[in-house]
């Protein structure tokens, strides 16, 4: 395990210029391109796409934008963790705003991560790999078609990841499915609905062509990926698996959830084949040492690890540790890194109402020493308890003098593509079904749901969500797939004194972001959400 961890080769600096090739990127942008968007080439023509050199590069450039996409900002968790979400601002004004849903308060954080420019980087970036990368084949005989093959199939899945994202955020949004580098017919916003299913067509045809895991036996693509091995692409690169994790997110947000519980299964059915296989650690559930503490270096925020299977690793050892982009940035505070106090928290009462169960393993008291349990809360009984859940300090400590920090972004990892399973068998009435994958997933976290104590399915799994994935970014998505499912016709929001249900704040486009008036201002054709009007 510890070459896995310690492996700075190619692979780590390939993908440290692909990020930093996406953060020049976004700096650059001129306002003559389809909103916004400028050329995401990486050469010249007379330079590019003649290599198999060229051909990783440009790929790790696709992975490098949509990893800053996700992060800049720290938007990941801006936008999913704060809105209605349970931590505190201590003195932050924008992220005030963003916790009491004034998003479009003007403050120069909420404009850019308002602003879809840098998902449409992603787009741009990868149709033109799509289109131009096969060139290479005819010129470099190392280039094979299969490798080739792969290689776009995975470009297509991270174009459908940036339109699913950015459908969770703006709703209709403008479809692109081919690249541009200069001038054109501005496009207007495009049904959500049509946008998703080009993503999932997408992803159905490249789940077809990606292998399970690179560089090793994998059947589906054998042998050496760039050189390297499995053990230096997991957690890396998108497989076969990390298609149909986002597949069965965007039917789960369309509420197609037979479609969602079918892709959820095929993860979860494929699971057991990628335990410890060319030697690297195992796709697994993990115990909560591991979760939060990194025990025998199996946590999957503080490597690149199979466990993520949607995600971005920030490995130190391979250069990517950043001062900025991680929620450590938000929630942490002395004793682990020299800050007074942090910008955020999670209040006692919240604390205490969201982990209410005594055994769980997460938050408690210890039945044993009496105790408070710190797997993710520090100092709980201070007037502003440390969020430790993730801590991942350069290089990969949980404490240090300086804020660099290399945690991983995990959109999703076993816990939760089971507990999104769970969902689903819910909906389409699957109760059982729903309570095995629910204690499935929260098996290692010390606690059991039933019938008799946890009668709600819906408010079981869903409170186990808030618990399980509390600072990754999905309270606020699952708040909205919880309130698609219940209907309830009582009061959700208000606006300028009316009251509305939930289905009326939907319509209305209270669920989405505003879209930044750089991008209206740029694109005549783009008008702002309704609710934000």
């Amino acid at each position: 395990m510890n070459s896995i961890k310690n492996r700075r080769k190619v692979t780590g600096r390939k993908l440290a210029v692909g990020i930093l090739t996406a953060v020049i990127s976004l700096t650059t942008f001129s306002c003559n391109k389809v909103d916004n968007v400028s050329s995401t080439r990486l050469a010249n023509e007379e330079t590019n796409w003649k290599s198999l050199e060229d051909a990783k590069a440009n790929l790790m450039s696709v992975y490098g934008l949509m990893r800053s996409a996700t992060v800049a900002d720290n938007g990941h968790w801006v936008m999913g963790d704060l809105r209605q979400g349970d931590f505190t601002i201590t003195n932050r004004a924008d992220l005030k705003a963003v916790v009491k849903g004034q998003l479009n308060a003007s403050y120069p954080v909420i404009n850019r991560i308002t602003n879809w420019r840098r998902f449409y980087a992603v787009v741009n970036a990868a149709s033109l790999y799509i289109e131009r990368s096969n060139e290479i084949v005819a010129l470099d005989p190392r280039y094979t078609k299969l490798n080739n093959d792969v290689d776009i199939a995975q470009a297509r899945i991270l174009r459908a990841f940036a339109y699913l994202y950015m459908v969770r955020i703006w709703g209709d949004i403008p479809l692109l499915t081919s690249s541009h580098d200069g001038d054109f017919v501005q496009l207007p916003r495009t049904s959500q609905q049509k946008v998703l299913g080009f993503a999932t067509t997408e992803l159905l045809a490249a789940a077809k062509v990606v292998p399970f895991r690179y560089g090793g036996t994998d059947p589906i693509f054998p042998g050496l990926y760039y050189g390297e091995g499995w053990a230096s692409w997991n957690g890396n690169v998108f497989t076969r698996l990390s298609a149909y994790i986002i597949l069965a997110h965007i039917a789960a947000w369309q509420g197609n959830y037979t479609d969602a519980a079918n892709y959820a299964k095929f993860v979860l059915d494929n699971q057991s084949s990628q335990y410890y296989v060319d030697g690297a650690n195992p796709l697994d559930y993990i115990d909560m040492n591991a979760l939060t503490e990194n025990q025998n270096n199996m946590s999957p925020f503080a490597y690149k690890r199979a466990t993520v299977m949607v995600g971005f690793p920030f490995e130190s050892g391979n250069g990517l540790a950043t001062a900025n982009g991680h929620l450590e940035q938000l929630t942490l505070a002395a004793p682990f890194i020299p800050k007074n106090r942090p910008e955020m928290f999670v209040s006692k009462d919240t604390i205490t109402n969201v982990f209410n169960n005594p055994f769980d393993l997460r938050f408690s008291r210890d039945v044993v020493t009496g105790l408070y349990r710190t797997n993710y809360f520090y100092n709980f009984e201070s007037e502003m308890p440390i969020f430790n859940k993730i801590k991942v300090l350069s290089p990969s400590n949980t404490s240090g003098n300086f804020m660099l920090f290399s945690s991983s972004m995990v959109f999703s990892r076993m816990e939760e593509i089971t507990l999104l399973r769970a969902e689903a068998l819910a909906v389409i009435g699957d109760r059982e079904g729903a309570y095995t994958a629910l204690n499935k997933a929260c098996a290692l976290r010390g606690i059991n749901y039933t019938t008799i104590n946890s009668p709600d399915i819906f408010k079981a799994i869903f409170e186990e969500r808030r618990k399980e994935l509390m600072g990754e970014g999905w309270r606020w998505y699952d708040q909205v797939r919880y309130n698609r499912i219940k209907k309830s016709n009582a009061i959700y929001a208000t606006k300028n004194g009316t009251g509305m249900t939930f289905k009326q704040f939907e319509d209305a486009g209270g669920i989405y972001w505003p879209i930044s008036q750089d991008v209206i201002s740029a694109n005549p054709s783009i008008t702002q959400n309704p609710y934000w009007q």
